[in-house]
């Protein structure tokens, strides 16, 4: 139904918009910022609908005029989603791992420049905006600042920090919050989900909806529970340590390839190991408040972070996974030690 209704947990942020929508002050720009899977695409459909919407029934779209319709059907001529993966309709099979300045051109500044179709406007979405590579972002300024006629673009961001000065000058920031766990407990019981799987999920994404049930779907959380059981026992080699998450992160690109056969392997695997070593961070934090591992909860730390900065320059994956197992595993021997 694409309503402001649908998105659970971000009050704030809708009561913003539903604001901004009455006093017909939306901005040209806005940036929706927060973790994945929380409601920023949600939130922009629901925008869009009402944006675009013929005849608004105050803060609602009325569902019913030709503008709703072709939005429900998922084919209003005015509503434009920008997303990497566009940047294949002009090259066969090239692996999209940016948004370019090609794909910001023909995608938004082009049809943001042209008359709209149904005389309401044109709303753009930008999904994976911190993937906008300084051309891209640098192109669409002018369009952010003077768009022709009624005209809004939406940023969708976990990283708006990573987006240009003169980009985020240009654009309201709307800020979206985790969600509470209780709300996704019960959606994850809506789909079925056993309710110890739904706890352990509704835990480790840290109050994202979409990465709980991504997760569940691709495995993480079951291998989740795998790494914390080696990362409990003081024995455990660095070799096997490293050989797990080298063969869990292949089995997260291979999810992902099973989604998108033109994805980076290599890209979806290194987000696999982000993955993994985000979770294994989150085990060493509940460690941080017990005296007899906080050493051994630091180490740890500041070895997957230290790892992360090596994934980030492509650094050998092989060795950045040796170098961290092993900070892991010597330190666990030493406190296993000293607390004898």
């Amino acid at each position: 139904m694409h309503s402001f209704t649908e998105i659970l947990g971000q009050k704030e942020a809708i009561e913003a918009l539903q604001r901004a929508m009455r006093l017909d002050r939306l901005p040209h720009g806005l940036i929706f910022a927060g973790p994945d899977g929380v409601g920023k695409r949600t939130t922009a459909a629901a925008l869009g609908k009402l944006f675009l919407c013929e005849k608004p029934k105050g803060e609602k779209a009325c569902g019913t005029c030709q503008s709703c319709k072709l939005f429900d059907a998922g084919n209003h001529p005015d509503y434009h989603l920008v997303y990497r993966q566009l940047a294949r309709l002009e090259r066969e099979k090239i692996k999209a791992m940016e948004l370019s300045i090609d794909v910001v051109r023909q995608f938004l500044v082009g049809p943001a420049n042209l008359k709209s179709a149904m005389g309401q406007g044109k709303f753009f979405v930008v999904q994976e905006a911190e993937l906008l590579n300084a051309a891209a972002q640098n192109g669409m300024l002018k369009t952010l600042e003077e768009p022709a006629g009624r005209t809004a673009i939406v940023l969708l961001t976990d990283q708006p920090e990573s987006l240009l000065a003169t980009i985020r000058s240009r654009c309201q920031v709307i800020r979206f919050a985790p969600l509470p766990s209780e709300i996704i407990l019960k959606k994850l019981g809506d789909r079925g989900v056993d309710a110890a799987k739904a706890k352990s999920a509704a835990e480790l994404s840290q109050g994202s909806l979409g990465k709980a049930i991504q997760w569940i779907e691709d495995g993480v959380i079951d291998a989740a529970w795998e790494i914390y059981q080696m990362l409990a026992a003081p024995s455990q080699s660095s070799s096997d340590l490293a050989s797990w998450y080298s063969r869990a992160a292949e089995n997260y690109a291979t999810k992902q390839l099973e989604r998108d056969e033109l994805a980076s392997k290599d890209q979806a695997t290194r987000e696999g190991l982000t993955v993994y070593l985000h979770l294994t961070a989150q085990y060493f934090q509940k460690q941080l408040t017990d005296s007899a591992t906080i050493e051994h909860a630091c180490s740890a730390i500041e070895a997957i972070g230290q790892a992360e900065m090596f994934l980030d320059a492509n650094v050998n994956v092989p060795i950045v996974l040796a170098q961290l197992a092993m900070t892991i595993t010597n330190s666990q021997r030493h406190d296993a030690v000293t607390s004898r």
